[in-house]
C-alpha cells in the first residue's frame, strides 16, 4: 500500500515571488506501481498527476494544498489504498512581491510547545 505521502516545492519557499511559476511534487515512500496522484487545492480536486504546475502564482493560488496518493493491490484489484499528505499553505498576500509557503506542521509544533510548557512548569512546582 502506498504510505507517507509528501509534496516538496519548488523553488523552495523563500525563492518564491508573486508573478513567479511554481510547481508542487508529490511522492510517497512506500508503495506499489500503479501509483496515481490526485491534487486537492482547499478540499477540492483540481488536477491528476505528480506535477502541480502553478504558473504566474496569484491572490487566486492562495489557501492549502495536499496529494493525495492511490493504488490497488491484489490480483482483483480491489483493494485500494490511499495516503493523503500534510497540508501545504500558500499564502500570497495582495500587493506584497513575496509568497509564503508553509507545510503542514502548525499542530506539531504546537503539541512540542505545549509539552515544553508542561515540563517547565511541572519542575518549577516540584522546586518549591
Amino acid at each position: 500500500p502506498v504510505a507517507n505521502a509528501t509534496i516538496i516545492p519548488s523553488p523552495p519557499s523563500h525563492q518564491v515571488r508573486a508573478g513567479d511559476p511554481m510547481t508542487l511534487h508529490c511522492s510517497v515512500q512506500v508503495g506499489s506501481a500503479p501509483v496515481t496522484f490526485t491534487w486537492l487545492h482547499n478540499g477540492q480536486e483540481v488536477a491528476r498527476c505528480p506535477l502541480l504546475e502553478l504558473r504566474d502564482i496569484n491572490v487566486g493560488h492562495s489557501g492549502t494544498y495536499q496529494c493525495v496518493a492511490t493504488n490497488q493491490l491484489g490480483q482483483d484489484g480491489h483493494r485500494v489504498f490511499q495516503a493523503l499528505s500534510p497540508e501545504l499553505a500558500l499564502e500570497v498576500t495582495p500587493g506584497s512581491p513575496w509568497v509564503t509557503v508553509a507545510a503542514g506542521i502548525s499542530g506539531a509544533l504546537l503539541f512540542l510547545l505545549l509539552l515544553v510548557g508542561v515540563i517547565v512548569a511541572w519542575h518549577r512546582w516540584h522546586r518549591v
